[in-house]
This record gives C-alpha cells, structure tokens and sequence, in this order.
C-alpha cells in the first residue's frame, strides 16, 4: 500500500487529505504513486482517459493547442485537485493536459475512480466540489488572459505554482512560460525581467526563484485571490458548521 506518511504522502493532497479515513484507505488500494517530469503529457484533447492523477506536488496544466502549434492555458492544478476527471467511462476531456512543475502523483484507474463516484459518499461530494472550483478557475482565467498585463498574468502563475510546489525554487523555461501565458517569448523575458528588476524574484538559467512573495501578491491581478479563494473551499466545512467530507 502507498504510504499516508512523509512529505509527499497521500496526505499532500487536499482532496484524499479531507475524505474520512476509511474512505481514503480505500482509495488507496487502487492507486500508484508515479513521477510526472516536467512536460510529461497525461493525456491529449479528445483521448480517452484512462487513469487520473492527484498531484502529490507540482503542477500540471490544462491547454487548449492550436492548429498553428501555439497552446493557451485554461487552467493549472495542483495538490489541491484531481487531473483528468472523466464524467463517464471512457470520456475524454478537450484540452491536454501537461506537467509544467515537476513533481509526483497517485494514478488511478479512470473505472475504479468512476466506480468510487458512483458510490455517492464523501469522495463523490469532494469530486463534484472540486469541478466547481475547476471550472471557476477556467471561468476566471479566460478573462484574465483577455484583461490583464503580461506582468500580472505571470505574477498569477508564479504565486499559484508556489501555492502548489512549497518551495521557493521551481525549474520553468522561457520557452514554457510563454505557451503557458499565451505570450511572445520576448514578452515573458521583459516581464519577467521586470519583476526581477524589482527585487521580487530572480530568474537564471530556467530556474525562478520568489523572493519577496508578498510583494509578487501586490502585483498579480485579482484573479490569483479569486481562483485562490474557490480552490480552497473544496474540502472546508462552512461557517454555519454542515457536515462535510472529512469532517470530524
């Protein structure tokens, strides 16, 4: 059985992290932990998806290729989700998804994930809760990147990535970034200087570092506090005290 315990155990994910233990212990029998380096392809638009992953940590996104061979980000997860949720057995999803932070995962076969839905338990509440989020974060994110600054799109991704990896140090390319955030790759290094020049991170050899995150939140747009606020809800009991999953 995969381990609950280190600092990448199951527990690194928030979905499995909220399920009461007897749920989570037996998720756990159908699941592998597996290794997603950076621009690892889980799967492609309209590929039947076969197994999904919840992110232990690093980043996977979802994007939307082009006939021209550009990409466009639509949405980014992380320990706080689930990667390729099908709504039926052998469904397929319009978008690829990709690592773009390396880290690891726990893969699950797509028909012993839909069978655990189907169950209409904790799991199956925590699923629907975090598609919600998801389609936020999709919502939020398609007016950003028609809205908002090179500067403050990049200032989003960072702080998101952070939120996700929990570490200050993460490997991205210019080349990356740019298809992440739908920008020339000039742009991406103007932007990215400029963050640089203020103190706010340091970028060397396809390697960021966040230096002063605070002041990165002052200059991301508002979309970052708003998907950052959906994400979290996933799993919180509310104000007025209604069970939910994991709760004790």
């Amino acid at each position: 059985m995969t381990s609950l315990n280190g600092p990448n155990g199951l527990h690194s994910n928030r979905i499995l992290r909220a399920l009461p233990a007897e749920d989570r212990n037996r998720l756990v029998t159908n699941m592998v932990r597996v290794a997603l380096p950076i621009k690892t392809v889980l799967f492609e638009p309209g590929e039947p998806i076969r197994a999904v992953h919840f992110p232990l940590d690093g980043v996977v996104s979802l994007v939307t290729p082009l006939d021209d061979g550009a990409i466009v980000e639509v949405a980014t997860v992380g320990n706080e989700g689930i990667v390729g949720v099908p709504l039926v057995p052998g469904g397929s999803l319009a978008v690829r998804a990709i690592s773009q932070v390396s880290g690891s995962a726990l893969r699950m076969d797509a028909g012993a994930f839909l069978a655990e839905v189907a169950r209409a338990g904790a799991f199956s509440e925590l699923v629907h809760q975090y598609l919600q989020a998801l389609f936020g974060q999709i919502s939020q994110a398609a007016a950003c990147n028609r809205l908002h600054t090179s500067e403050e799109r990049l200032s989003r991704w960072l702080l998101m990535s952070h939120d996700r990896v929990g570490v200050d140090e993460f490997a991205i390319t210019h080349e990356f970034l740019g298809q992440m955030l739908g920008s020339r790759r000039a742009t991406v290094t103007l932007s990215a200087g400029l963050l640089q020049a203020a103190g706010l991170i340091r970028y060397h050899r396809g390697h960021i570092s966040i230096l002063d995150r605070e002041g990165l939140e002052g200059v991301a747009c508002e979309c970052y506090g708003s998907i950052k606020r959906e994400l979290d809800r996933v799993g919180t009991p509310p104000r007025n005290g209604t069970h939910q999953p994991g709760a004790r």
